[in-house]
Parts: C-alpha cells; structure tokens; sequence
C-alpha cells in the first residue's frame, strides 16, 4: 500500500518559499526547482537496497555498503516535468530518463497522452514519476497508467505542490504508489493549486 509523504525539510520548505513568491524569475525559479528536486530524491531514495563490501582503506579493510545494483528510471510528466530531471540525476547520474507527454484540454481540464518514450529495460527499474505540480492528480493517473501498461511495477510519484483533490484521486485509482511532495495546498481552483506557485511550465520556461 502506498503512503502519501511530505517533505518537510527546512531546506526545502525555504527553497519552496522562493519558487512561491510571484517575483521570483525564471532563471532563478528553474535553478531552485533543481535545488528541490534534488533534496527530495535524497529521501525518495531512502529504501534502496544496500550490500555488504570489503573496502581497502589505507589503514586496513572495511565492511561497508553500497548500493545493490537498483536501476532507477526518471520519467518526467511533459512539460514541467522536465525541470526537475537534472536536480535528480546529480544525485542519481547512472539513471535513465524517460519522457511522458501530456496536455491538457482547456475546456474539459481532461489530460491526453501525445508521446511516451521509456528505457527498454522500464520492468526491471524503479521509476520516479516527475511533475512539479499534482492538481486534479489527471495527468500522473495517465502517466502512471501509461507506465504500468507498458511493464513498469515499482513507481514512486514525485511533485513538488499537491492539492488535496489530485492527492486523494491518485491514492484511489493507483493505491500502491508513494507519493512524495513538499507542500500540501489549500485546494483546487479552476484547476489550479492554491495558493500554489503559478503554471509551472511558464515559470520554468519563461512562456506565458
């Protein structure tokens, strides 16, 4: 059964303030979304497996650790998604990427499927399923129905704002994912996070 995690790290809630404030610019706002990111793939990555190995220090060996081999797949929700890719692989520089195309109709808010290209190996990975926001949840449930259908079982999904409506929808149609973000918001309002931080694909990429 998934678990629904916020992160409430001082790091991260400070870095969280900055990408809020509506004057914060898109150089900086993309810079910080790294920032996040990758303060949040620290503890994403907690449960990975470890191994025992001897290591040859230069006073003598070691019993330590190190990880078993987990082959970890980034796959960001288009666009926004995107933003979040390069925070977590400073962390993680041997995972793969993949990329889950959305948009999402403006009259209906109803997401559609335009592109999907993932590693060839996405069964045997752990998946980390990107998007900065998690609104109506529209977008991840077909992101995540995506992946599943093509073979992917162990997926965690990873957002920076949620909203209680797209948390409660995606708990319900995929109740085995984690889900991880470092705010929890008021609501939903036209289909934005209030008080959220804006369209996160115009402030990243400087579009209106």
């Amino acid at each position: 059964m998934g678990k629904f995690h916020i992160m409430d790290h001082p790091l991260i809630q400070h870095k969280l303030s900055i990408i809020r404030n509506k004057n914060t610019g898109t150089n900086e706002f993309r810079e910080v979304v790294n920032e996040i990111s990758n303060l949040m793939a620290f503890e994403v990555t907690r449960d990975m497996p470890l191994k025992d190995v001897d290591i040859e220090t230069p006073m003598g060996t070691a019993h330590a650790k190190e990880l078993a081999g987990k082959k970890v797949a980034i796959v960001p929700i288009l666009r926004a998604g995107i933003g979040m890719v390069d925070g977590i692989l400073h962390l993680l520089p041997s995972a793969r990427v993949g990329h889950i195309g959305m948009f999402r109709d403006e009259d209906t808010l109803e997401p559609h499927e335009y592109f999907c290209k993932l590693p060839s190996d996405i069964s045997d990975r752990e998946v980390l399923v990107v998007d900065p926001m998690l609104a109506t949840g529209g977008s991840a449930i077909m992101a995540i129905d995506a992946l599943k259908k093509r073979g992917a079982k162990n997926i965690k999904f990873v957002c920076l704002v949620s909203a209680p409506e797209g948390v409660k929808a995606l708990e319900e149609a995929h109740p085995d994912i984690d889900i991880y973000a470092a705010a929890l918001d008021d609501k939903l309002e036209n289909g934005y996070i209030v008080p959220g931080l804006g369209d996160a694909g115009d402030r990243l990429f400087g579009t209106k």
